[in-house]
């Protein structure tokens, strides 16, 4: 009963905090805007100015709300991975699905010299790139599946996905290595991640994305708790432990995909996120841990975007640096917390 109270009072305040950080998130930014001017879109009023106005809804309005999506998802596939494979080191790209999308975006940018100068202009513009990230992904989870579809063991799927890792990587080091400078540099710029300069179409198919992974990852939460004590236990209480493994891949390479396809490739947030949700809730019924994941991914998410602005300037850092300087500290220190140098 003491839990109970506990974590509703810590869902309410972290509740707050993500309606605080979304507000913060508005309101900072290089243009210095009065906060009663920012909050004039939300309840249907124009800002004072038509500048004012603009740079909120369709800047930095898009923005936050990427953020809060691409926390979201990512935090959740991290948490459906983690324990689908019983492994704390397991992240929503360990499937290779970010890999995926990285050699799509890294054949058309640095193979676009080589197409009608047409063609490699569409596929080097936004929506080229998204289109790009999203084919590779969808490869790539096609491969995952129809591995899935044979392996009964679920460790060797990890270990598949790690293979498909190496082998894009691989093929994406030697585009690297024969492109010039200009196409290295746009390569580079993807990869780094980028939470902003979406338009409100691509942020409503984000969102659409975004909602049908979480319904899928809530479907898969009573064979989650199974799956903890082992397959042989789930399927002891009655789990398809085939169907719900690939009902848990599909939500993972549905998450991971859309914020990889819109974001860029994001590091950090899904692996971390589950364990500070862990920490904070002491829970590992998914009841539980899969909002508090939630909850708290779309809070760091938050974080890492306002810290990404540097104050009184025009620079805007990138998302993955940021995430992946928040990220590594949190890893060492949670593994410094444990005696036995591992994750629980």
């Amino acid at each position: 009963m003491a839990d109970l109270r506990r974590n509703s009072i810590l869902f309410f305040i972290m509740a707050l905090g993500v309606l605080g950080l979304f507000l913060a998130n508005v309101s900072l930014g290089s243009i210095k805007i009065p906060f009663s001017e920012v909050i004039k879109p939300f309840i249907g009023e124009y800002a004072s100015r038509p500048s004012w106005d603009y740079i909120i809804t369709n800047y930095r309005l898009p923005k936050a709300i990427v953020a809060l999506l691409a926390g979201i998802a990512l935090s959740v596939s991290g948490l459906l991975m983690q324990t689908l494979f019983r492994n704390p080191l397991a992240g929503p790209d360990v499937l290779g699905l970010s890999s995926g999308a990285s050699l799509g975006v890294a054949l058309v940018i640095m193979g676009s010299g080589l197409l009608p100068a047409a063609l490699g202009l569409y596929l080097t513009s936004e929506y080229g790139l998204v289109l790009a990230s999203v084919s590779g992904t969808f490869v790539v989870l096609l491969l995952v599946l129809g591995v899935a579809q044979r392996l009964r063991d679920t460790m060797s799927i990890l270990i598949t996905g790690i293979m498909f890792c190496s082998f894009t990587g691989a093929i994406v080091g030697v585009l690297s290595y024969f492109s010039p400078a200009e196409q290295l540099k746009k390569y580079t710029f993807w990869a780094l991640g980028s939470l902003g300069n979406l338009p409100w179409q691509s942020v409503g198919i984000l969102a659409l994305l975004t909602l049908i992974g979480i319904i899928m990852g809530i479907a898969c939460i009573k064979p989650l708790d199974a799956l903890l004590m082992g397959e042989r236990y789930a399927a002891s209480m009655g789990i398809n432990i085939k169907r719900s493994r690939l009902l848990i891949i599909l939500a993972t390479s549905l998450l991971t995909g859309c914020v990889t396809a819109f974001a860029g490739p994001i590091s950090f947030v899904g692996l971390i996120v589950p364990h500070i949700a862990r920490l904070l809730f002491r829970a590992s019924n998914h009841r539980v841990l899969f909002f508090a994941t939630l909850l708290t991914g779309a809070i760091l998410m938050l974080a890492c975007d306002i810290l990404t602005q540097l104050p009184g300037t025009d620079v805007v850092l990138p998302i993955n640096g940021i995430t992946s300087i928040v990220g590594a500290p949190v890893v060492i220190a949670l593994l410094i917390k444990n005696k036995k140098g591992s994750f629980r």
